[in-house]
């Protein structure tokens, strides 16, 4: 079956949750005002279960109602993992194996992005959830350029290492900055850099859609939930094309 609705109290009730915020001081009007907008979004009847004033003239709604939309799992486009899950002494071999040097890995927040929970958890040696970063693998070269990189430094940095990989992290996205700063990036690598000579670039972060790297011009986009060793595996499999 592939035609579902979604799940609250009972199976295939059409129950959902949604939060969101409007810039009005809380009263009665303001919640009536969260009704309505529940409403036009097609949830019929809408509940006001929570409400609380954020600041001066903002107030955060969470609104619970029953929507009449059904999804077709058989449609949904997402980017499935296309190459194996290696462990970190299967990497160090392939890249010792395949390469015969370090692999060189560049990473930084670019912009004015000064969140760097997502490159440390990728890149340190302490990783995220028991898993360590790529600085343990002892055949990758890993250099952390921390936040707020310019895309100019980065570029110098990437030529001066000899990146075979820059992981760039990207966690503000207030108008779209995330995917200004991406696509500012990769427009400047194939500029300073000819096609045979550029790294494989790769961008990371809670927003981006995975399936837009044609749009942004990176060669992977990881979204939320991304461990080192699925980031590791995938620089072998796309620079070292092994194993089969």
């Amino acid at each position: 079956m592939t035609i579902i609705r979604p799940y609250g109290d009972t199976t295939g009730d059409g129950m959902v949750q949604l939060s969101f915020t409007l810039p009005v001081p809380h009263d009665k009007r303001a919640e009536g005002a969260a009704l309505q907008l529940a409403a036009k979004m097609g949830m019929e009847p809408a509940m006001l279960v929570h409400a609380k004033q954020m600041g001066d003239a903002y107030t955060f709604f969470v609104v619970y109602g029953k929507v009449g939309h059904l999804v077709d799992t058989g449609k949904v486009q997402v980017v499935e993992r296309d190459y194996p899950l290696l462990s970190a002494r299967e990497v160090n071999a392939a890249v010792k194996r395949g390469l015969r040097r370090p692999l060189s890995v560049v990473g930084a927040c670019i912009g004015t992005d000064a969140h760097t929970v997502g490159i440390d958890a990728i890149l340190n040696l302490k990783g995220i959830a028991g898993e360590k970063g790529l600085e343990s693998y002892t055949e990758l070269s890993v250099t952390n350029m921390g936040a707020q990189v310019s895309v100019p430094d980065l570029v110098e940095t990437a030529r001066a290492k000899k990146a075979d990989a820059v992981l760039v992290s990207q966690v503000v996205t207030q108008r779209d900055a995330h995917l200004q700063n991406t696509r500012a990036m990769s427009a400047a690598f194939r500029e300073a850099l000819p096609e045979g000579r550029r790294p494989l670039l790769i961008v990371g972060g809670p927003r981006f859609d995975e399936l837009m790297t044609g749009e942004l011009g990176v060669d992977r986009i990881f979204g939320r939930g991304t461990t080192p060793r699925e980031v590791a595996s995938y620089l072998v499999h796309a620079i070292i094309k092994e194993p089969k």
